[in-house]
This record gives C-alpha cells, structure tokens and sequence, in this order.
C-alpha cells in the first residue's frame, strides 16, 4: 500500500472499542532484559516493526545486524552489544539511521571501557562494536538529548562487574521513560536509586526471579483515539484494552491533556474509555518535554477543532524519523494552516479553513500518517506511504475502518 485516501467519515457507533497492541516502549526495554535474563517470561509483546527488529536483532547471530528505521533499537542494541563479551557486531539502519547522532551514548559507552568504532561518519550509524566485560561504573551522560540514551545505559547496568552510577547534566529529558526503566528493573529484582541528577544500579549477579510481565498497550498508538473522540459529537465513546491508570508510560498525560479538549477518560478493569463531555475551544498551551511523541497528534487535534495551541519542549522531536516540526508546519500549512516553529516550539495560529483532498507526506514517519487521520472527520485526504505505520501500529488502518473511517487505496 503506497498511498491512501481518506474519505470524509464519521463514526458507525457512538460507543466503539478497540484492542491495541502492547506498548513499543515497555516491550524494547522487556525484550532487552529478557535476552540478559532468558528466565522471564513476556506476554503481549508490541507487533511493531520495531519491536519485530529487536527480537530478530537480539536473536542474530549474523555480525551485521541491521534496524532499518527503528531508533529505539539503534540505542539498546548499541549499549547490549557493548558487554556481549567476545562478539563482534556492525550495527547498520536505514539512511535516516545514519543521520540521526548516536555519539553522547558511544562516547558514555567507550567512558565505560567498551570497544567501538565508527564504520562511515564520526558520531552516526553505522558502527562496529566488540564486546567485552566493562569493569568501569561512573560515567556522565547530557541529559537534554534523548532518554533513550540513558535508558540503553541503565538496561544494562546490572550486568556491570560494578553496577553503574550515572550522573545527569543539565535539564533531564522526558523523564518518564527513565523512569519506565527503573520500573522495569525493578520488577525484574534489579536494585536501583534515582536522587537528584544520579541514578545509581546495582550489579545483579544472583539469579533473577522467573516471572511473567504482561506488557501495558500502548499510549502513544491511543493518542489518534484522543483526538477522534475530541473531533466528535458529545456523547461519543471508545474503549480501548489493555490499560493502566497507573501507567508506566509518559504518554498517559493525554488523560490530563485530553480532558482539556472536553474528552473525559474513565478506567474499569484493563479497559479505559475516552468520552466527549464539552466542547472546549480555548486556546491551549502544553509543555511536552516529558512526552513529545504525542506533540503531532496534539497539534492535528488543536488545528481540526480551528483552535491555536502552544506547545513547547519539543527539542528532542528535530532528530526523530524527520524533522516533525519541519514536517508538521509544511503538512499543515499544505492544508490552510498557520504554523510557527522554533528549536522547541510549535506555535498554531488559530484557523477555519481546511483544505480537501490534499495529500499528506509521512516522511518514513509513523506519527505523522496516524495524527493527521482523525483530520477525516472534517475532510478527505490522501495519506502517502500509508504503510509506515507498522512501525509502531500494523494494524492501524483496520482498526480505523472498524469504527466508521472509509478508506480506499
């Protein structure tokens, strides 16, 4: 499927319901541990591309292991190989992959005492790893990047002779996927602090627990789910399975998010419902530091409903798939849109025209093709490389079909 058209729809059912996957997030990291301690046991594991590549990365016995597109692997693997003691690996992705910087974690690695080299351009994909035992446990990590970073140091940090004792500098980006990390750790037996600017994690040489981690659904893939029920009529309901109140993952601020867009999320059991309660058309400003993979789908909802919005600490979405700020002014504005971006900022001017029958690039990027889909509640469209969103969702478009969207190819 290259492109798809979007017909403008509405909803079959007041009330609909959808499964949605296991989270990327929680199931990159599980997977990771899972293959330091074969005795855990994970069930609903993310049917993601990127979590497919991970499993078939960690797996390989090839010394050529290639993620394609899939940037939280780069990471992980990057720092797994590290200590996989007396093998060599040349870790390769996509040309967007070799793009996209992996120096801060090489070079908190190499601090460490592991052993890799860059194959083509200093500080980027593709790089030749030979693992072997790190003995070393400080190191110093900028914290303002990417957690994904902090996070591929802190998965293999009980499996250090020493543990790790990581210190942070500078303001700490999204913190709830540090967080999700020591949480999963934790669940695994894995001892571990988090004071100040310092994580500290203690080696792990007796045997884990064997134990089974049901992975939470994902956030991120619920956020299009948000924004269909903030575009409809009151009254309108979907429920969506398998969630927690107490998420794990940082992108559950949609609750609190969504609520100001009249969208009230209720929880039973594993299931939550997101129902449209008010209309509310003020303009809104949100600071997305702590979860800036839901800022697309935001800003798709704010300029659907003809409102502006404001949102800031978005830094770490210029070294994502694309650019998202570039993509997302560019897509916008194709639609009658006013947008205004800077390092960190999205700024949409408030508007009442939206174009018909326009065609949306994706970019290779997965949030784009599913944040702009809610749009065809209000509009037809044409979404590009409609397919990419197996990254993170395959079965996206059916689910979309099964509530009322009309598609075609």
């Amino acid at each position: 499927m290259s492109s798809i058209t979007l017909h403008k729809s509405e909803l079959k059912n007041r009330k609909s319901e959808i499964t949605i996957t296991g989270s990327k997030s929680e199931s990159n990291r599980l997977l990771l541990l899972k293959a330091l301690y074969p005795e855990i046991h994970l069930e609903n594991i993310s049917n993601s591309d990127d979590s497919q590549l991970m499993t078939k990365a960690l797996s390989s016995t090839s010394d050529v292991v290639d993620i394609h597109h899939a940037g939280t692997a780069m990471r992980f693997l990057t720092a797994f190989f590290a200590v996989q003691v007396g093998r060599e690996v040349t870790l390769t992705g996509s040309k967007r992959m070799k793009e996209r910087p992996i120096k801060i974690l090489v070079e908190a690695l190499q601090a460490l005492g592991a052993d890799i080299n860059y194959v083509e351009n200093e500080g980027f994909p593709p790089i030749k790893i030979k693992g072997k035992k790190l003995t070393k446990n400080k190191v110093s990590l900028k914290a303002n990047v990417s957690s994904q970073y902090i996070s591929a140091l802190l998965l293999i940090a009980s499996k250090l002779e020493n543990g790790l004792e990581l210190t942070l500098e500078g303001e700490i980006t999204s913190v709830p996927y540090i967080k999700m990390t020591l949480r999963l750790l934790d669940e695994i037996g894995v001892e571990s602090s988090f004071i100040n600017n310092t994580i500290i994690v203690k080696p792990n040489n007796k045997k884990t627990i064997a134990k089974t981690l049901t992975v939470e659904s994902d956030w991120s893939s619920a956020s299009y789910y948000f924004s269909i029920v903030a575009l409809c009529d009151i009254g309108t309901e979907i429920t969506l399975s398998s969630y927690k109140e107490n998420s794990l993952q940082g992108d559950s601020a949609l609750v609190k998010i969504y609520n100001e867009f009249g969208v009230e999320t209720t929880f039973l059991k594993n299931t939550m419902t997101l129902k449209k309660v008010s209309h509310n058309t003020s303009p809104k400003t949100f600071n997305l530091v702590n979860a800036p993979d839901i800022a697309q789908t935001i800003a798709v909802t704010c300029f659907a409903l003809g409102i502006a919005c404001d949102l800031k600490g978005l830094h770490t979405l210029k070294i994502k798939e694309t650019d998202r700020l570039v993509a997302l002014k560019t897509e916008i504005e194709k639609l009658g849109g006013n947008v205004d971006i800077s390092n960190d900022t999205l700024y949409l001017h408030p508007s009442n025209t939206i174009k018909e029958m326009v065609s949306i690039a994706t970019y290779h990027d997965h949030r784009m093709a599913m944040a702009f889909a809610p749009l065809a509640l209000k509009t037809s469209m044409i979404i590009e490389d409609a397919m990419v969103v197996s990254k993170s969702y395959p079965t996206f478009w059916d689910d979309l079909k099964t509530i009322g969207f009309k598609i075609s190819e």
